[in-house]
């Protein structure tokens, strides 16, 4: 996901995003724990997604 992507979505658009996104983290931690996860570097690229969701939802809000 790119930030070109996120910054042409709404807010509620965004919002959705980001609660997939914390979601889908939430599972990868839940697989990490039980040791099924076999793809650990998908943490890191959600937890990065997380955070371009974040940033792109705070510059909208400063009407950047």
């Amino acid at each position: 996901m790119e930030m070109k992507e996120l910054m042409t979505k709404d807010a509620l658009a965004l919002n959705n995003e980001l609660s997939e996104l914390l979601k889908a983290q939430f599972k990868l931690r839940m697989q990490k724990g039980t040791q099924q996860l076999q793809d650990t570097s998908q943490l890191g690229k959600v937890k990065r997604d997380i955070a371009r969701v974040k940033t792109a939802m705070t510059q909208k809000a400063a009407g950047k």
